[in-house]
């Protein structure tokens, strides 16, 4: 019984969206194209993630050395949580595209992940004074149901 059952999860979770090799020759020399260039991908997303530690970094110092000296106000804090937060995703979308290329799971779950900390990145340096209350509830339903999904699916792995 324990026996179907991983066959049927494997079923399931098992999902190659370019393989290596397919019967059609001019399929497998397009799906090989696509590959090289997720690889590009993933270098130029390496490039951003220090590119936005760099930014960070410099923003931080940036804050800090203007008077009052060491010491950050509200928007800064808000300024920098963002970058961080930003810095994070792009941790995220590189280990989504690692995955993409090196295993056959579609990493649903990773991938929910990775929107959930997008739109609270939005949510943190969200200007409420500056936005109508259709956006917050906008935002609030997509929140909800990425946070549903995610419940969900992280319940169906268990």
């Amino acid at each position: 019984m324990e026996e179907i059952k991983k066959k049927i999860s494997q079923q399931y979770i098992m999902h190659e969206e370019i393989p290596k090799e397919h019967e059609d020759p001019l399929i497998s020399l397009l799906h090989k194209i696509i590959r090289f260039f997720v690889k590009i991908l993933a270098v130029l997303m390496v490039f951003v993630i220090i590119w936005g530690i760099g930014d960070v970094v410099y923003v931080l110092y940036q804050r800090l050395s203007t008077p009052p000296l060491f010491l950050l106000d509200i928007n800064d804090i808000f300024l920098t949580f963002g970058a961080f937060m930003a810095v994070l995703i792009a941790i995220e979308i590189f280990i989504n595209i690692r995955l993409y290329l090196g295993t056959t799971i579609l990493p649903v779950q990773l991938v929910i992940a990775t929107a959930l900390m997008a739109i609270a990145r939005k949510v943190i340096v969200l200007d409420i004074d500056k936005i109508s209350s259709t956006y917050v509830f906008a935002i609030a339903s997509v929140v909800i149901a990425l946070g549903i999904t995610y419940w969900l699916i992280s319940k169906k792995s268990v």
